[in-house]
């Protein structure tokens, strides 16, 4: 049965029945009919094939397994995915991360209760920067340190799917770091019929949303039909001071005509700040625990001030996914994209008034700035700037069994990033205008850089179908080349440098075999590849305290990796998928986010630790909806190790082979309970993660955690005007627990280590003392009501 989107169906089953007698009847000959008239008409039987879909307005069908956590999948790799039955029935301030935080595999560290930002995801062990994100076909995640910083691509109310490849990405797949798999996000397709939808949300800590969406339905006889939205969130820390504002527009126009031919329009914008969340190292969450934060009130000196902790996300996007059947065995799909990615991000430091280092040039004064004090508080604001546009073509051909594809890839980006210091005054606000170093004029700063990327890929992939398509080969290879140039124009570093020429050659295969219309055999050899992730990988940052640079360009070998899975999977009322899988990387870049010394102001900084192996094997099981109940389970276990003794420079090799790889719990789990009759309805989730190691020694952990949501709410047909309107109670950490969710930086160690040589080694950083790991804490308590209806 194919339902149409938003729970209509067709004319022929429009009230949910089809009377097979009647069918019959109709599809009889007339000569059959009149040999039939005579006889006396027997007593007819009437069968009829009954479904209930409630008519709603946020796209709730019901008929997804596991309550919208297991949809049908095909794909012969692990692979996961929720609909709108479950996005509908979280919280809407909810992003990609937090909403995939139930599915095999997947290791969410929350910061915001909400899931809107300020969190960090994890795969069979892989960060979040290690991952491909792929929204309506175009990478979402930042290009170049790969951050996704998905609560910038789209509200949750427009979200239509998200399909999660925890080992495998896609061949065409216009990515160059996914390593650790693929993350697909759909937007919902605008309707047929000219409508509207609005949700107003308020709950604890202030926090509030205001969305509103409009559809054209279809415009005369263009064959045009869209929709445009927008929304305003805003809410208070839940701990310290502070808070975030977002303003996001959504837009979506769908051109169809012929037989497969459409070109979509899709536009976002988005407008947020938020005051920072403050790290803290386990010690000061032993002793201080969710107490550890930035200053409430300003006193002159403090860089600790929470109104100097703030950070911007804003970005514009303009993808055109364009679909043309050429022949009958021909079709052609070209997808050009434009991403607007920009800052600032700012940071309080106290600098010297005089003596200190522009780069390594020393200055005497500063223009402006009284000598007496020694040092001035300043607000440090990097604006940092990003452009990327790219066009991912590929043609299919088609011929009997067998499907040809080929396709090409092109990416330019450019980041532009000149660190400024602003001068703050005496109740707590700043400058306008950045500082000048009066030794040359010029404007004080740690980093000047101007970065440029080219990327190419090309690809041919070959599948073939046999024995009634029972059995399917699939055989494809990828060539991708990055080039990547800059400058730092900071005196003392190298001001043009040669950033990076990567060519890497990426085949795979994968075969799939239906033993039964209802189970499924897969097996996959994969392999990926990731630049060094961030601009601070090849260039020297300074920093006015110090007469060298604090951060030295690290290891610029690229990550590549090697995978097989082997899976077995089936569809019925219960649904089941279960795979073994094998990953083996050479050097592999932990991304470890970092303070600068001195100061509040967190970079990425990737640090190379050479092999790992990560194998494991996870699972899920969802069932279809009975008697308006539908659980789902998934888990996974995984033992990922590092292959070779970390090198920590100086001639220090730690004895590090065989130890637990960072940020790979060992066990993960998930167990989720909807309801939903039509009226009254309901989600449980609840998630376990196991303890983590954040240093290459294992001598540093997190303890494991458990935390729950809980979802309930009431929907009525309908209200005068309004269609399908409901009323909606999330509930996230119901035990209201307080815990560390993940890491932040990683170290070598956090105590005295012997090194492989005998001698006794102390920390990356060297002095008395070892460098420790900073951590997020996990979101507490928090709750949310939501209003919303159709019209």
């Amino acid at each position: 049965m194919i339902v149409p989107a938003y729970g209509q169906v067709s004319a022929a089953t429009r009230n949910g029945s089809v009377n097979t007698s009647a069918a019959k009847a109709r599809a009889k000959p007339p000569a059959a009919a009149a040999r039939t008239a005579a006889p006396p008409a027997p007593q007819v039987e009437h069968i009829t094939v009954s479904r209930h879909i409630p008519p709603t307005a946020n796209g709730v069908t019901n008929l997804t397994p596991g309550g919208g956590l297991m949809p049908p999948q095909t794909a012969p790799r692990s692979q996961s995915g929720l609909t709108r039955d479950f996005i509908a029935k979280q919280a809407p301030t909810a992003n990609i991360a937090a909403l995939v935080a139930d599915l095999p595999g997947v290791n969410f560290s929350s910061q915001d209760p909400f899931g809107l930002t300020g969190n960090n995801m994890t795969m069979r062990g892989m960060t979040q920067a290690q991952i491909g994100y792929l929204f309506e076909g175009a990478p979402m995640a930042d290009p170049i340190n790969y951050q996704p910083y998905s609560s910038m691509m789209v509200d949750s109310e427009n979200l239509g799917s998200v399909t999660v490849s925890q080992g495998s990405p896609d061949l065409d797949a216009p990515l160059y770091n996914a390593v650790g798999g693929q993350i697909t996000a759909t937007e919902i397709n605008p309707s047929h019929k000219q409508r509207g939808f609005v949700d107003l949300a308020g709950g604890t800590h202030s926090a509030n949303k205001e969305f509103i969406r409009y559809e054209t339905g279809d415009i005369g006889n263009t064959g045009i039909r869209g929709f445009v939205s927008f929304s305003h969130t805003s809410y208070n820390n839940w701990r310290g001071p502070g808070g975030l504002f977002r303003y996001h527009v959504d837009s979506k126009f769908v051109k169809e005509w012929g037989d497969g031919n459409s070109i979509s329009a899709i536009f976002s914008y988005n407008r947020q700040q938020q005051t920072s969340w403050r790290s803290p190292t386990l010690s000061q969450w032993n002793k201080y625990g969710d107490s550890f934060n930035y200053s409430g009130s300003f006193t002159q000196g403090d860089p600790t001030y929470y109104g100097l902790q703030v950070t911007n996300m804003n970005a514009e996007t303009v993808i055109l996914p364009s679909h043309f059947t050429l022949t009958k065995h021909l079709k052609l799909h070209v997808t050009p994209y434009f991403e607007h990615q920009f800052g600032p991000s700012n940071a309080g430091e106290n600098i010297p008034t005089t003596g200190g280092y522009m780069g390594t040039q020393r200055y005497d004064s500063l223009v402006g700035i009284p000598t007496g004090n020694g040092s001035v508080l300043t607000e440090g604001v990097d604006p940092w700037d990003q452009k990327s546009g790219s066009l991912n073509m590929s043609l299919d051909w088609t011929r009997g069994h067998n499907k040809l594809s080929v396709g090409y890839w092109y990416n330019y980006t450019s980041h532009q990033e000149l660190s400024t210091f602003r001068q703050v005054y005496a109740n707590g606000s700043y400058s306008n205008s950045p500082i000048i170093d009066a030794t040359n004029g010029r404007i004080l700063t740690g980093y000047d850089l101007n970065f440029k990327q080219q990327v190419n890929t090309l690809f041919i992939a070959d599948t073939l179908s046999l024995l009634h398509d029972r059995l399917t080969l699939s055989a494809g290879f990828r060539a991708a080349m990055v080039s990547r140039t800059g400058t730092n124009n900071v005196p003392g570093a190298d001001p043009y440098y040669k950033a990076g020429n990567y060519f890497e050659p990426l085949p795979q295969f994968s075969a799939s075999f239906k033993i039964t219309p209802h189970d499924q055999i897969f097996v996959n050899g994969t392999t990926a590849f990731r630049a060094p992730a961030s601009v601070e990988a090849y260039s020297q940052i300074f920093d006015p305290n110090n007469s060298h640079a604090v951060e030295q360009p690290g290891s610029l070998k690229p990550e590549y990796s090697i995978g097989e899975e082997i899976g077995f999977r089936h569809s019925g009322f219960v649904n089941v998928a279960v795979s073994l899988f094998n990953l083996n990387m050479t050097n592999h870049q932990v991304t470890s986010m970092n303070y600068i010394p001195g100061t509040t102001q967190l970079i990425s900084e990737p640090i190379n630790i050479g092999g790992q192996t990560s194998r494991g094997i996870q699972a899920e099981i969802g069932l279809r909806r009975w008697h308006h109940i539908s659980p789902y389970f998934s888990g996974q276990y995984l033992h990922a190790t590092m292959d070779n003794n970390y090198n920590a420079g100086g001639g220090n090799y730690l004895p590090t082979a065989g130890k637990i790889a960072v940020e790979s719990p060992k066990f993960t789990g998930a167990i989720g309970l909807n309801y939903d009759d039509g009226r009254f309805f309901g989600n449980f989730a609840l998630r376990y993660v196991d303890s983590q190691y954040t240093t290459f020694m294992d001598d540093e952990k997190i303890p494991s955690y458990i935390t729950s949501d809980i979802t309930l709410g009431y929907r009525m047909k309908k209200l005068g005007p309004a269609k399908a309107p409901q009323i909606q109670l999330n509930i996230m950490n119901i035990g209201d627990n307080h815990y560390l969710s993940g890491g932040s930086s990683f170290t070598s160690n956090a105590h005295p280590v012997n090194t492989v040589a005998g001698g006794l080694y102390r920390s990356s950083t060297g002095g008395a003392s070892t460098s420790a790991p900073i951590y997020l804490v996990g979101g507490a308590f928090a709750a949310m009501v939501s209003v919303s209806a159709g019209f």
